[in-house]
């Protein structure tokens, strides 16, 4: 049994009318909700949870509530996924819902997954694509620039899952990227996806901050190091290694060098890291904002999936 539905799970699997049509519904959702309370009348929301979260879990359970469905929340610790095949849980579970929202470790799994559900899978986030996140980000630059044409985004950080999706997204709506990246996550590496947004001229790799700072419109960074290995002692050196080369690349009015881009972190944060504090609660923050517009975002992504699976 092979799936043959539409399925997000990197960003890569819509079109730009499909990408811009979403957030400009997130947008509408977001300014008038009441039309929406019953856009998803008596619809299941499956989670399956293997990796810690809080934007995920309370935008996707505020979501699909506020549009009248509802969702049904698994750890993947507490049940037999961890025991048995996917492809055998999987053909279970999607008979009880309408939609599946994985937040997984391994792509792999979500791509088996998406391959024996006979609903939608969304990617709440794994080791390569944060789909969900990146919606949200485009999304507040959209509401807060009102055009794609003309804009440039910096993402600077580590080369990992969010890059990734920010990178589709852009090469798909042809909106500017420029990336400061001075490490990259090999687990997260999309080879193809690269060489495909660097041909299409809208994605640049650039090593000083200084130069991307004097070009951007919106700058973006996020955490140095992965959520699910931030406390773990085994990671230590790791940890310590990236922090040594990162500090160079904070956020900070020292790199800022004058210039006031809008400042985007997907949370959580780490101040006095990959940011500092005084950034944070700044004028040109839009970093709540952003984190709010993933309720938006994926009532919108949602919508769009129940309605094409109908």
């Amino acid at each position: 049994m092979v799936s043959s539905l539409k399925h997000i799970i990197s960003l890569k699997e819509l079109d730009r009318n499909d990408l811009l049509g979403i957030l400009q519904k997130g947008i509408e959702i977001k300014r008038n909700p009441q039309a929406f309370f019953s856009a998803c009348e008596r619809k299941g929301l499956f989670m399956l949870f293997q990796k810690t979260s809080t934007r995920t879990s309370l935008s996707f359970q505020s979501g699909i509530h506020q549009m009248g469905g509802y969702a049904a929340m698994m750890d993947w610790e507490a049940s037999n996924f961890k025991l048995s095949p996917i492809q055998y849980e999987v053909r279970y579970a999607s008979r009880n819902c309408d939609l599946i929202m994985a937040r997984l470790k391994k792509n792999v799994d979500l791509l088996q997954l998406a391959q024996y559900s006979s609903v939608p899978v969304i990617n709440g986030c794994c080791e390569k694509y944060h789909p969900c996140q990146a919606l949200a980000d485009l999304m507040t630059v959209y509401e807060v620039a009102g055009t794609f044409s003309g804009i440039t985004i910096t993402y600077v950080g580590i080369h990992n899952n969010v890059a990734n999706s920010l990178v589709a997204g852009c090469t798909t709506l042809g909106i500017k990227l420029l990336l400061v990246t001075p490490i990259i996550n090999e687990d997260s590496w999309d080879e193809e996806l690269m060489q495909a947004a660097y041909r299409s001229g809208h994605v640049e790799n650039v090593v000083c901050l200084s130069e991307a700072v004097s070009r951007t419109d919106f700058i973006y960074t996020d955490t140095w190091v992965d959520m699910e290995f931030y406390i773990d002692p085994n990671y230590k050196e790791e940890n310590n290694r990236r922090i040594e080369i990162m500090s160079n690349f904070q956020l900070n009015r020292a790199n800022l060098m004058g210039f006031s881009p809008y400042i985007m972190h997907d949370m959580p944060i780490h101040p006095g890291l990959e940011i500092e504090e005084e950034l944070i609660e700044s004028d040109h923050s839009v970093i709540y904002q952003q984190a709010e517009n993933r309720m938006h975002a994926q009532k919108a992504l949602m919508l769009y999936l129940v309605e094409n699976h109908e």
